[in-house]
């Protein structure tokens, strides 16, 4: 009579941790998705403040050509996702990663430190809008460092036996890191 009493709570223990476990990993699937979610938007931001610095007139008409038109295809992909055939609903980067480092190397190429501090001491609406590029820019490397952690951390839980073993994952893609060179402009 006792090894039933013992079975049932080793079986009981079982069932909690599996389903702690499983609420766990769907908790940082939830954070994953809220974190490429905000990445999505603060790419959409820089895209927009690289747009208006383009407009301002504060960088040569050339350069502003290139900033202008590597931004105008980061916002194209950013609204051409389909739905229909995305099962996450649009909660991955949909491949968008060459763009945004097309966008990256635009702004470099455009606004070398000399330029930058050029910019900054005419003051006007470029400076304004050089800082707003810049803060964006921050804020989209921070945003993508931490999708990557939050990535990273499904993948670890994802990879223990117990959790394949179970399936507790379901049918949920595994999430992958987004990569793109968004280093910060000069200054």
């Amino acid at each position: 009579m006792s090894w039933i009493v013992v079975v049932i709570c080793l079986l009981l223990v079982m069932a909690w941790y599996l389903s702690y476990s499983a609420a766990r990993l769907d908790r940082l699937h939830a954070k994953v998705e809220g974190a490429l979610s905000a990445l999505d938007a603060h790419v959409v931001r820089r895209a927009e403040a690289s747009l208006e610095l383009a407009n301002s007139g504060a960088i040569d008409p050339a350069s502003g050509f290139l900033v202008a038109a590597a931004a105008s295809e980061s916002l194209e992909r950013v609204n051409e996702r389909t739905f229909e055939s995305d099962l996450l609903e649009g909660q991955h980067f949909a491949g968008r990663e060459g763009v945004e480092s097309e966008l990256t190397e635009a702004l470099h190429a455009a606004l070398p430190p000399e330029v930058s501090r050029d910019i900054e001491t005419k003051g006007g609406p470029g400076a304004a809008a050089l800082e707003r590029v810049r803060e964006a820019g921050l804020r989209v490397q921070l945003a993508r460092r931490f999708h990557n952690e939050a990535v990273k951390e499904v993948q670890r839980v994802r990879a223990k036996r117990v959790v394949r073993l179970f399936r507790l994952a379901g049918y949920a893609d595994l999430p992958q890191t987004v990569e793109f060179d968004d280093a910060q402009i000069g200054s």
